[in-house]
């Protein structure tokens, strides 16, 4: 069973596996994230439960954008959108050259990267635990 979880295809994202569905709370950051990317058109988006596996988050969130000024717009888009909904005041890194963007909302983390970035860095195979069994 695999603990990466894409976004339902008929969200208006391309997920990059059929594994079972992203389930968010409504009203809770998760889900502010998930529709936030989703609509401004993310790719791919990807969110990895961390619960019991590590301290950083409770999830990860992973998404690309098309080019350096969508990843920057949806990244600075998701910050004011957190903000407005009460979840308090986030941390971006990355925004100048907006090849990976970090936004450190407290209990979820998310990488907005451009395609070839994402695949360099290959983030969702380097958190997917127990997914390739006992190392």
């Amino acid at each position: 069973m695999t603990s990466i979880q894409p976004l339902p295809a008929d969200a208006g994202t391309t997920p990059s596996s059929a594994s079972a569905p992203l389930s968010a709370e409504p009203g809770s950051l998760l889900d502010l994230v998930l529709r936030s990317l989703d609509d401004d058109q993310a790719q791919e988006v990807v969110a990895i439960p961390l619960e019991g596996k590590s301290s950083v988050a409770d999830h990860m969130v992973i998404a690309s954008g098309r080019s350096t000024r969508q990843v920057a717009a949806m990244a600075q888009k998701l910050a004011e959108r957190i903000k407005q909904g009460g979840f308090g005041h986030v941390r971006i890194e990355g925004l100048p050259a907006a090849d990976w963007v970090l936004i450190d909302a407290g209990d979820i983390v998310v990488h907005v990267f451009r395609p070839e970035v994402r695949s360099f860095y290959n983030l969702e195979r380097m958190w997917a635990f127990g997914d390739q069994g006992a190392a």
